[in-house]
């Protein structure tokens, strides 16, 4: 097991699972931006499928306040490592699943998005959604380009321009999650989904998943100095 950035990761069958909890918002700094890559890099030598878990009622509630607050080139710069982050994730060879055990907003939510399987809690008053706009923030293109490759079409600006804010219910009818259950079977059943996934032909799941993402995430980060400089903070 490695425990790093409130985040523990244990191998589990073909599986890492990653649960995520300190004891907070599970936010996204840059020591946490660093951690999920260094688990990205073990899943790669020691699974088939990644899983990650957050705390109940607290999937991830975004990137860092005290970062974004600190000024504009602190705010850009973690903008930044997450965008990054946030491709790789989307074009991570394995399968990946989030167990989005609570709320997941702005940042935290293109998490979700950017996993290929997503599991909610179907009884829990979880929070989903991308709330840049209701906070000042404009939205990053590689935002606006997870969102509308995952999202239901109907569902994009409501969620994107006009930071709607889901129920889990919601949040499965407009696209930020394909299943909802009982919040007491979400984990295990998040991590037999995962090791299920793995199972299936690992080259064939890593050369389709590039077919079919790469162009997305590779033009992203082409653009994304150009993409930053018209970032709009508070």
């Amino acid at each position: 097991m490695t425990d790093h950035e409130g985040m523990q990761a244990t191998v589990e069958g073909n599986t890492l699972v990653v649960r995520i909890d300190d004891g907070k918002a599970n936010a996204l700094s840059h020591e946490r931006i660093d951690a999920v890559h260094a688990m990205l890099d073990r899943a790669e030598t020691e699974a088939s499928a990644v899983c990650f878990v957050g705390r109940p009622g607290m999937f991830s509630a975004g990137f860092d306040l005290k970062v974004m607050q600190a000024g504009p080139a602190a705010g850009t710069k973690l903008v930044r490592a997450g965008g990054e982050l946030l491709m790789r994730l989307y074009v991570h060879p394995q399968p990946t699943v989030a167990a989005v055990t609570g709320h997941a907003l702005a940042a935290g939510a293109l998490f979700v998005l950017a996993c290929d399987t997503r599991w909610g809690p179907s009884d829990v008053p979880a929070k989903i959604g991308l709330n840049e706009t209701a906070i000042g923030l404009s939205m990053p293109e590689f935002g606006a380009a997870l969102a509308g490759a995952r999202l239901a079409p109907r569902a994009f600006t409501r969620a994107v321009v006009q930071a709607e804010i889901f129920d889990p219910p919601g949040a499965r009818d407009a696209g930020f999650l394909d299943r909802i259950v009982p919040a007491d079977e979400l984990e295990a059943g998040a991590i037999a989904e995962a090791q299920r996934l793995g199972e299936l032909p690992a080259p064939a799941y890593r050369a389709t998943k590039r077919r079919v993402r790469g162009a997305l995430a590779e033009g992203v980060l082409e653009r994304l100095d150009d993409d930053l400089q018209s970032f709009v903070q508070p």
